[in-house]
């Protein structure tokens, strides 16, 4: 009989609601991730120690997470495969659990993604972003065989983070624009149920009214940053939320270390990369106001001098950005503007802007 469709790796859970982590113990227990109980915690530096320490998990041991780099993950990696642990569950924001994904897979086991905050779709991906000595790289890793956020430790965390995971998500919709140029230019192959999975995530926050005080807006921005992690998984790849957008956010983290934040540099990049769509090629001026509209809706920066850049270094970062993904066809690459060409385009996006 032949295979009629295929097969999507998933979370074997995904649970999103108020108080959840209290039953994080039970789901450790379930013999699909752990047959004997012989867990490990990593724990950031923010609320996963003291979730940690709440943990009803007598086989359980406790490792910290001091930073988000490289060489903290293959730390966490050696530990793990030492220890024989069955799982390891990773508990804190995105540094947490992206050098815990990289650990898990380094050790071969499952890994479960406790988010205590949704500043980035990684709580769900099969890439994690670490730093290293040149700065930023992403990796290839296991997605997580579990999701839990719990709702109540989301609100109670820094109201900038929350918002950050909007604009992750919401430059998806760039992300997909630039994958179906390479498809159109360039032959490439686009997975449609990727594409799918990470367009449905965008649309779920893009012309929602309620802010991240609701209860039901959190819930659908974690479901969609979750969404958003199984397009990437889908994929194989981050293409279906990663383009033009990505590339100028990781040029300014090599230029400019600790500008902004992920989901911030993402939405501004993303809002960039649209108005080079409507100036240079005639369309997308709809999603150019859309994104922007639900950008300033929650608060989130559009012009380059809310990131704390002039117009000159903003510039410098979308002329770098190219090489920080090679190999990857986006609105930068097709239109393969110079220096000064960019310059303008970025005077005349602030323009376009206003103040």
């Amino acid at each position: 009989m032949p295979l009629l469709a295929r097969m999507l790796a998933s979370p074997l859970a995904i649970d999103v609601r108020r108080g959840a982590i209290a039953d994080l113990g039970v789901l450790l227990a379930d013999r699909r991730i752990a047959n004997e109980g012989r867990i490990a915690v990593a724990v950031g530096p923010g609320q996963g120690a003291q979730i940690a320490a709440d943990l009803d998990l007598p086989n359980c041991e406790v490792f910290r997470v001091e930073n988000g780099s490289v060489d903290a993950a293959t730390e966490l990696g050696k530990k793990l495969r030492a220890g024989a642990y069955e799982a390891v569950a990773g508990i804190g924001g995105g540094r947490t659990i992206d050098v815990t994904k990289f650990a898990a897979t380094m050790a071969g086991i499952p890994m479960v993604a406790v988010a205590t905050n949704l500043s980035h779709d990684g709580i769900a991906s099969p890439v994690s972003s670490l730093e290293h000595e040149s700065g930023k790289g992403s990796y290839g890793v296991t997605m997580p065989i579990a999701v839990v956020v719990d709702v109540d430790y989301v609100r109670s965390g820094p109201e900038r983070l929350v918002r950050s995971g909007i604009g992750d998500a919401i430059s998806n919709l760039s992300a997909i624009a630039d994958w179906e140029l390479a498809g159109q230019e360039m032959g490439e192959p686009v997975d449609g149920m990727a594409v799918t999975f990470a367009r449905v995530a965008a649309e779920a926050l893009l012309h929602r009214p309620d802010s991240i005080d609701s209860q039901e807006f959190l819930t659908a921005l974690a479901e969609a940053l979750v969404l958003s992690g199984m397009a990437m998984s889908v994929a194989g790849s981050s293409r279906p939320a990663s383009g033009a957008c990505h590339e100028i956010l990781h040029a300014v983290d090599q230029l400019y270390p600790g500008t902004s934040n992920h989901g911030e540099l993402a939405g501004i990049g993303a809002l960039y990369a649209y108005f080079l769509r409507v100036r240079h090629l005639g369309r997308g001026q709809e999603r150019f106001d859309d994104v922007r509209a639900c950008l300033l809706r929650h608060e989130l920066p559009t012009r380059p001098e809310e990131i704390g850049l002039d117009e000159e270094r903003f510039a410098r970062a979308v002329a770098l950005a190219p090489s920080t993904r090679p190999g990857r066809y986006t609105i930068l690459e097709h239109l393969n503007l110079n220096d000064d060409e960019i310059r303008r385009s970025v005077r005349d996006y602030v323009q376009t802007l206003g103040h």
